[in-house]
């Protein structure tokens, strides 16, 4: 990785204002797969554009921050590779193809052993290239929503985890383990689903100040139920949903997470269009910035518990990186918030807005007062 730009960013974080933001997206139009099997697409040096609520420089390298997050570029499909203080996690390994790749990656930041491995969920753009890392590299503990599939890339992921002496293990909501400082916790899957993508294990990692939320797949079902467990899903740092595609990252979700920094791992042209043009605009709308490995390479952050680096392999401008009409957000109508518990609903700005778990989200005014709610006295006259 040769001739690289990085970029430090320091966030002070304005959920108020984000709230307001989404609020109003939700007023658009609300309408929201399987993965591909891609070859790796290698990666070159970096243009990171800042958020404008932050204060940026062109310092610094997250090699130099003892805790970094590396989205590796393989293609149409996910891995991340968790660093702190020496210590190492894999979640998720890309396709079968990718695993030389990510053994070839994981030598090269000097990964001698992985303290814990999660497959998000059984698909081989997922599972697939763990095999490899699985045969390579010593793990003390292999984690996934399930223990068998039919797939014979989920067995080799089996095999070569019990050829380590170890089982696959299913973790229970509210684990807590410990990266060197670094806290992660399972926050989902709260429920049980036939639909694969929606048994994604749900990570929060939580570094100093910093935080960092891993959704594999995971679509609106299970997003919905996940807020609606209470959990605390805020965090600066999101792993887009099922690469980008329209099936997750819902205005309820992203409500919930306020994230300043959205990355999606996809393919090149892949066959599935991802990400969804529906799903930048949702965060357009939100003012997330976005990464897409597709542009720009393998993306990692570091942190020094306070701030963020970013280096990313190649340049893309934020038109690129986020093609939807800034504009558009321009056309929507007045959206409110309810609170689920009083049944009343309230304009973004209201003083009297319910916690972030007792609200949902209407696009009208009309929407909200159909499902039973009433207007706020305060703010709706």
């Amino acid at each position: 990785m040769e001739n690289y730009k990085t970029e430090k960013v320091s966030f002070w974080r304005t959920p108020f204002r984000r709230l307001a933001a989404l609020a109003l997206a939700a007023a658009l139009a609300l309408g929201l797969a399987a993965c591909d099997v891609s070859s790796v697409v290698p990666g070159g040096s970096a243009d990171v554009i800042p958020n404008p609520s932050s204060t940026a420089q062109t310092d610094g390298d997250p090699a130099n921050d003892s805790f970094q997050m590396h989205f590796l570029d393989v293609g149409q499909a996910l891995s991340v590779l968790v660093e702190c203080d020496g210590q190492y996690m894999l979640y998720d390994g890309g396709n079968v193809d990718d695993g030389s790749m990510v053994v070839s990656y994981l030598q090269n930041q000097g990964v001698e052993e992985l303290q814990y491995v999660f497959c998000s969920h059984a698909h081989e753009d997922h599972v697939g290239g763990l095999a490899a890392a699985l045969a390579y590299f010593p793990a003390n503990h292999v984690y996934s929503p399930v223990t068998d599939a039919s797939t014979k890339c989920f067995q080799d992921f089996v095999k070569y985890t019990q050829q380590q002496g170890l089982q696959v293990e299913v973790p229970a909501v509210g684990t807590v383990w410990q990266l060197g400082s670094a806290t992660i916790t399972l926050l989902g899957p709260v429920a049980q689903y036939s639909e694969t993508n929606d048994t994604s294990l749900v990570l929060r990692v939580d570094y100093g100040s910093t935080s960092f939320l891993l959704t594999g797949d995971m679509e609106a079902d299970a997003e919905r139920d996940l807020v609606n467990s209470g959990a605390n899903l805020k965090a600066d740092v999101l792993q887009v949903g099922h690469h980008g595609s329209s099936t997750s990252t819902s205005y309820i979700f992203l409500n919930a997470v306020l994230p300043e920094m959205g990355v999606i791992s996809c393919g090149v042209n892949n066959k599935y269009g991802h990400p969804h043009e529906e799903t930048l605009s949702i965060l357009r709308d939100a003012g997330v910035d976005v990464y897409r490995t597709d542009l720009l390479g393998t993306v990692v952050i570091g942190s020094d518990g306070q701030n963020y680096t970013i280096r990313t392999d190649k340049t893309a401008t934020d038109a690129e990186l986020n093609p939807t009409d800034p504009a558009a957000s321009g056309t929507a109508q007045q959206a409110y918030i309810g609170n689920v518990n009083s049944k009343k609903f309230h304009l973004p700005t209201c003083p009297n807005l319910p916690a972030e778990k007792n609200q949902i989200l209407f696009s009208s005014y009309d929407e909200a007062v159909a499902a039973g709610y009433t207007p706020c006295s305060t703010c709706v006259k």
